[in-house]
């Protein structure tokens, strides 16, 4: 009995050990429970509701609208205009290649689209929406709505494209824009948003980033899902800065309208030297640039002969032939080789060892002077020059004057051109000669100038001061130039050097004898000071001139370039005109003749000039 009572007091002390450890092992671990809700509602509360917060709260950036770009009376020549898109965000579907199999089955995708789409997902992270297809049309949208159930990840969405109203007039002036790519990723985030452009050629380039503007945020609420409940906080972006621009649209079309393939035209203020215009045949769309160029349209474009998606007043190189001599005059009176009255023979050749060297008028100018030898043009005048000058005496003038020396014009890749030099024919490996000089007095040889460059010369000849060719009047409604000729630097040219240089222009053109006496201004318009050139693109051997060689008789890459330059009016200059006309034959016979139909085009549109302000930017 007693044994039995002992084991039963055995195990109810067992029993109460046991209940006593479970009990404390429960208390520990409600405390350790009730600890952690502690932390979690205490301590880590706030960044568990931030975390709940971003699974409710979809954040998405904003792309601004990118800044216009204005005409100087505040036309709208690049400018936006709404498109529809699908895009695709790689998170809100569990299989992206089925998504797209589908969407190609509504909308059709090409071969091109799908790679840049795998391309772009591969490059963006999951979350960043990716543009399938843009310019949806009304009966596309319908499409995609129905079939939503069987797009997960595909939305709609409504952004803004370039538009380029004036289309090829000012294609090559204002350039265009095109999707970033990987070279263009600088940090931005913006640059990862659907639809957006850079800009490629021209001024977008060159003020892409002013043109840009910045990013807004929208934060949505949304669903398990990822749909859009609805809009809790929206936060616009910047719009980019409209540009306004010193070149006149209605101008620029006047002038292309005159000129034909392989003809450039540049319209300088002379007094500052915003450009009024600057046409280039032939030109091309830049709208087709937005929804992206196709193969055999970049074919056509690259194959053509005449190049056109080259701006020929800023990257076409040319010989200036006679349009140089002034130049060359300028140079041998600082050099004090020459006075204005000497007279120089001319037989219609100058001889210089073995060669001969022909002037324009093979029966020759009988003796002329300065003054004469630009009326008339003549070339011994200018050979005699040059010989007693030099070629680095030359070169210098006609650095001072824009040639051959990098301009301030806003378009990137402008060419400088090439004025050569002694140095430079040395770093070839070759000597400079004698006949070398000759040649390039009357504007031949190795000069490579631009249309641009020979503007801006006509400029600084009509007014004697560095001006310097502009497009940009204002951005954001800022000036960012001077409007007066006072705002340029003088040459450092004695004015009766640069007098006596306007005299023979103007009485080429408006003297009995001057080359281009047959393109003067109307009366009422005043008169207008030019020069003509025309340079030769094949050279002429002696035997082929013993045999009556006759340029115009041959195929027309063979005839010489024609050229003019000029500034009007003539005692108060406000414009300078440069024209090139590829194989045009003559400038007395071409280029003239179209500078004249300009410089008139020109006056009749601003009449008193125009002017040192810009019009109000229109909406």
């Amino acid at each position: 009995m007693k044994g039995v009572r002992r084991e039963e007091q055995q195990r109810r002390g067992i029993f109460t050990r046991r209940a006593v450890a479970l009990g404390f092992g429960q208390l520990g671990l409600f405390g350790l429970l009730a600890t952690r809700l502690y932390r979690l509602q205490s301590e880590e509360g706030e960044r568990y509701a931030t975390l709940a917060e971003e699974n409710r709260v979809s954040a998405r950036l904003i792309p601004p609208p990118r800044g216009r770009v204005l005409d100087r009376e505040g036309r709208v020549v690049a400018g936006n205009k709404l498109n529809w898109r699908a895009l695709l965000v790689a998170e809100q579907t569990q299989d992206v290649g089925a998504t797209l199999e589908t969407f190609s089955r509504i909308v059709p995708l090409q071969e091109h689209e799908r790679a840049r789409i795998e391309r772009e997902l591969r490059r963006r992270r999951r979350f960043i929406p990716v543009t399938v297809r843009e310019f949806l049309s009304w009966e596309e949208m319908a499409r995609i709505e129905v079939n939503a159930p069987d797009l997960p990840g595909i939305l709609i969405d409504v952004g803004t494209t370039r538009l380029y109203p004036e289309a090829e007039h000012l294609a090559h002036m204002v350039g265009y824009v095109a999707p970033p790519a990987e070279r263009d990723m600088d940090g931005d985030p913006l640059l990862e948003l659907p639809g957006i452009r850079v800009g490629r050629a021209g001024l977008e380039r060159h003020h892409d980033q002013a043109l840009r503007g910045r990013a807004g945020a929208v934060q949505l609420e949304v669903n398990a899902v990822g749909r859009v409940i609805r809009e809790l906080e929206r936060r616009e972006g910047v719009p980019g800065l409209d540009v306004q621009i010193s070149a006149d649209a209605e101008l620029q079309k006047a002038i292309r309208g005159r000129i034909e393939e392989g003809t450039s035209v540049v319209v300088l203020d002379a007094r500052n030297g915003e450009v009024l215009a600057m046409a280039s045949q032939p030109s091309f769309d830049p709208n087709l640039f937005n929804a992206g160029v196709s193969a055999a349209q970049w074919r056509e474009w690259t194959r053509n002969r005449a190049t056109p998606l080259i701006n020929k007043t800023t990257n076409g190189l040319y010989a200036p032939g006679s349009t140089f001599k002034m130049i060359v005059a300028l140079a041998a009176l600082e050099a004090r080789v020459v006075t204005p009255g000497e007279r120089v023979g001319c037989p219609g050749y100058m001889d210089l060892g073995d060669s001969r060297f022909h002037c324009w008028n093979r029966q020759g100018h009988g003796g002329v002077d300065m003054r004469g030898g630009i009326k008339l043009s003549c070339d011994v005048y200018f050979y005699e020059l040059a010989k007693r000058t030099g070629i680095d005496r030359i070169a210098a003038m006609a650095n001072r004057f824009g040639l051959g020396v990098d301009l301030e014009i806003e378009l990137p890749g402008t060419r400088r051109g090439l004025v050569p030099t002694r140095a430079w024919r040395q770093a070839q490996g070759k000597p400079w000669a004698l006949g070398d000089t000759v040649v390039h007095g009357i504007g031949q040889g190795f000069y490579q100038l631009t249309p641009l460059s020979l503007a801006t010369m006509a400029a600084r000849l009509a007014t004697g001061r560095a001006v310097q060719p502009h497009l940009t009047h204002s951005i954001g409604g800022r000036p960012v130039r001077g409007t007066r000729a006072e705002d340029w630097p003088s040459l450092g040219i004695p004015e009766r050097d640069l007098r006596l240089m306007r005299e023979g222009m103007w009485a080429v053109v408006n003297e009995e004898g001057g080359t281009a006496r047959t393109s003067r201004l109307p009366p009422a318009l005043g008169m207008m000071a030019g020069k003509t050139g025309s340079v030769q693109v094949r050279r002429v051997t002696r035997e082929q001139r013993e045999r009556g060689f006759k340029v115009e008789n041959q195929p027309r890459e063979w005839r010489p370039h024609a050229l003019f330059v000029a500034y009007a009016p003539y005692d108060n200059p406000l414009y300078a005109v440069s024209v090139v006309v590829e194989h045009g034959m003559s400038g007395s016979g071409a280029a003239a003749p179209l500078a004249r139909d300009v410089m008139v085009e020109v006056m009749n549109r601003f009449r008193t000039g125009p002017g040192p302000r810009m019009a109000e930017a229109k909406p």
